[in-house]
């Protein structure tokens, strides 16, 4: 029937029982396929993670400017890696280096949930927070 229309005979689901098969121009099945893949694709989300960086003993001043830019990025819709970076012998601080960011969790809250609580992985102490759906 196909050689007869001048057309394919294209497998759709070889799994199926018994399998299905279409008379079309196989060209054109082809270019369909991939435009669907294209879209589904597009409508995707993108996860972008945005950091911030501090050090253990974080002036309120410069503590202020960050957070202002940590709320500007979760409104954006981005995830926010927060971390502490010990130099040296700051590691000493690693108490101070938690309270400061779990001060940033609570003042974020109404922004973002905490991901994952402050962990210290090697001479960095990591906090992620995600922004809450609107």
């Amino acid at each position: 029937m196909a050689s007869e229309l001048e057309l394919d005979l294209v497998e759709i689901s070889p799994n199926a029982n018994p399998p299905v098969c279409k008379i079309l121009e196989y060209k054109k099945f082809l270019y369909e396929q991939k435009k669907r893949d294209k879209a589904l694709k597009s409508k995707a989300t993108k996860v972008t993670i945005k950091e911030i960086r501090f050090g253990p003993q974080t002036d309120e001043h410069d503590y202020d400017f960050k957070k202002k830019h940590a709320e500007k990025f979760l409104k954006d819709g981005a995830k926010l890696k927060a971390f502490v970076f010990f130099k040296g012998r700051s590691i000493v601080f690693k108490e101070q280096g938690q309270i400061l960011l779990l001060r940033l969790a609570q003042d974020l809250e109404e922004l973002g949930k905490v991901e994952q609580l402050p962990k210290l992985e090697g001479k960095r102490m990591i906090m992620f927070i995600s922004p809450k759906k609107k």
